[in-house]
């Protein structure tokens, strides 16, 4: 069977995304899978690292307000559709699958007009502009949270999956992914992303923690972002701000083992990063992005809460003295959680929906 898959942008769609295409290849083993990107984005960096072929379109996001860039952007629509309906009819797929981002939208919309079987994951508790729009269209919409049904005009094609994440979060022990970082070895070893882009708040918030809070008790595994690595690093040296107790990197490859074997987690609250965070049993500290659509990051991280297995610091209360006071109560051993393996994966129910 031949597989079209598109999702990008963020890690939060292109993750799901991979680990859809293999749970495909473990039950199809001759499956032929093609991922559909946009050119220059991050799914055409880490698609091919996980062994996936990748073609790009031109495609841009919308804004929400009418501006020239919306203009331009409608005009490279166009473009897009020409060029995916060119990829549809050269690998004649059998199935089309959308993670979500701007990307997937045109992809899905056309193999579901043209009648090829289409499924969508909505990873969130509020429904994104693009699976809003192809909820009508695709045979399968799998959600995350039940929440998400209420935003989604047509129910039939629903189903409750909830979030595709890397098996490696439910298999890998503490014990193992604790091996992969030997300097943290007599330290509490608190986990810091704001996503695959990182996060400036976040960022600047741990920043002031460090040259206002001295002997911490925890060290921090820092993942800053690519585009602000170099920023964070030159104003810990500007500002003489120790840092040699933390390990600062501008990006985590390996976020199964870096969060098995964290103590704690401090970051946004995508909905790929609460799945995660659920399967490897951590407390997290969330400071969910504010203005998101629909406020889904607030509503995803007030859900963890709710369970016990989150504090929530919303971006206008964050502060060194807010943050510190959260991870010193996250560490309690009495906020430490304990989660069974689901008897069936997110990944796999969704995979079976394609009936393979």
């Amino acid at each position: 069977m031949k597989y079209i898959i598109s999702g990008g942008g963020t890690g939060g769609h292109i993750y799901p995304a991979i680990a859809i295409a293999d749970e495909i290849r473990k039950r199809d083993g001759e499956a032929d899978i093609l991922f559909v990107g946009a050119k220059d984005r991050l799914e055409c960096q880490l698609v091919p690292s996980a062994g996936y072929q990748i073609r790009v379109i031109p495609i841009s996001y919308l804004k929400r307000k009418i501006s020239v860039h919306n203009i331009k952007s409608a005009a490279m629509l166009l473009r897009g559709l020409v060029a995916v309906k060119k990829i549809i009819e050269e690998f004649k797929p059998d199935y089309v699958i959308g993670t979500g981002g701007y990307v997937s939208a045109p992809v899905v919309y056309v193999a579901a007009k043209k009648g090829i079987f289409t499924l969508i994951h909505e990873q969130n508790a509020y429904p994104g502009l693009t699976n809003r729009f192809l909820n009508k269209h695709v045979s399968v919409v799998a959600l995350s949270f039940q929440e998400a049904a209420q935003y989604l005009k047509r129910k039939d094609n629903l189903t409750l999956t909830g979030n595709p994440i890397r098996e490696a979060y439910y298999t890998l022990s503490r014990e193992k992914a604790r091996s992969y970082f030997p300097e943290f070895e007599n330290r509490k070893m608190v986990l810091v992303s704001g996503g695959s882009g990182g996060s400036l708040l976040i960022n600047n918030a741990v920043i002031s923690l460090l040259k206002n809070k001295k002997n911490l008790g925890y060290s921090f595994y820092w993942a800053t972002g690519k585009a602000h690595y170099e920023n964070v690093i030159r104003k810990l040296d500007e500002e003489k701000i120790s840092h040699s107790m933390h390990v600062i990197v501008p990006y985590i490859d390996t976020m199964p083992e870096a969060l098995i074997a964290s103590d704690l987690v401090i970051g946004s609250a995508g909905a790929i990063t609460i799945a995660e965070i659920q399967a490897a049993n951590r407390y997290a500290v969330l400071i969910p992005k504010a203005y998101t659509a629909g406020n889904h990051q607030e509503k995803n991280a007030l859900l963890l809460e709710k369970s016990g297995q989150a504090t929530v610091i919303k971006e206008k209360d964050l502060n060194p003295e807010t943050l510190h006071e959260s991870i010193v109560n996250g560490l309690i051993p009495t906020n430490q959680i304990t989660q069974e393996v689901p008897l069936k994966l997110p990944v796999e129910q969704i995979v079976e929906k394609l009936g393979i």
